[in-house]
């Protein structure tokens, strides 16, 4: 197997997945100069972003990853983590002993333990590196990312991540950044329903719902959700981002850690409960925010 040299390591990336969140974060890899190879299932994608970016795209993750000494991913679900590196054509078949292989995707602790094993049978390297900060983070450049892995690891990945981040930490061992993830979800969840109510009980009292949200606001309640969605929730928008489809997602994962490690998640259990009725509403491409439709709608 080929290997990773001192002299030219973090020349070549290789980016796979360029949806909403992938798309700009490559976009940034290549602006800070490094030299991007990627791989999008819609290879009409892939063109596009090398007809904007420059370097080149490639028909699998395999080839994308082949010369690469660091390989990024952003996908879907856990099962989509496996194809694009485990499975036929997938990265981990072709990256070099000694490269490093960084998963930006929310997936579960659990896959991100089992890939990390088969890595290390390659020599290969395996970060879990969620994400927070949403489609606008991703095109700023000012994500959070949240990383599990070894140190050293960390250490040499972290200036190529700073590409598109705005704060980024090592949690802990591998599946470390995916548990954080999941913290981050189940605080989102009760503070965005808890934001619902509050601006759904402003309207019926026949407040003046901007006036409020410009009040309280500089006051014990303020949230990022409050300043950056509190307004467009007020006005019904919910074209915003991170998908309900996407935290159903997400919050099945942490219920289920939750269950293998005995927290008790009551709110986020009954906010999961509340976006599956925005699902059947329809609502499963609006934004997070979209739950004070369900408190509208009654």
């Amino acid at each position: 197997m080929a290997q990773v040299s001192d002299k030219d390591k973090f020349n070549k990336a290789a980016f796979i997945g360029l949806g909403v969140m992938g798309y700009p974060m490559a976009g940034h890899l290549a602006e800070k100069g490094f030299e991007v190879t990627v791989f999008n299932r819609t290879q009409s994608k892939a063109q596009q972003w090398v007809a904007e970016h420059g370097g080149t795209s490639a028909p699998t993750p395999a080839q994308a990853a082949a010369d690469a000494q660091i390989v990024f991913s952003c996908v879907g679900n856990d099962d989509d983590v496996r194809a694009i590196s485990t499975g036929p054509e997938g990265a981990f078949s072709a990256m070099a002993s000694g490269s490093i292989f960084v998963d930006h995707t929310t997936a579960s602790a659990a896959v991100a333990r089992e890939l990390a094993a088969k890595s290390a049978d390659k020599g290969i390297a395996f970060l879990d590196a969620p994400v927070s900060g949403g489609q606008a983070g991703a095109e700023n450049g000012v994500l959070t990312v949240m990383v599990g892995g070894a140190q050293d690891s960390f250490d040499k990945a972290r200036p190529v991540i700073d590409s598109y981040a705005r704060a980024v930490g090592l949690m802990g061992p591998v599946g470390s950044g995916q548990l954080t993830k999941m913290v981050n979800q189940i605080c989102i969840a009760g503070l965005v329903q808890g934001l619902s109510e509050g601006l759904d009980f402003a309207s019926r009292c026949g407040l003046d719902v901007e006036q409020v949200l410009e009040v309280i606001s500089k006051g014990a309640a303020q949230s990022w959700q409050m300043e950056n969605r509190g307004s467009t929730m007020n006005r019904d928008e919910f074209e915003f981002g991170f998908a309900v489809d996407w935290m159903r997602k997400d919050l099945g994962f942490c219920l289920e850690e939750a269950h293998r490690v005995g927290a008790r998640l009551p709110v986020t259990a009954l906010v999961d409960q509340f976006y599956g009725e925005i699902q059947a509403m329809g609502g499963g491409r609006w934004d997070t925010s979209s739950l004070i439709r369900r408190l509208r709608d009654r």
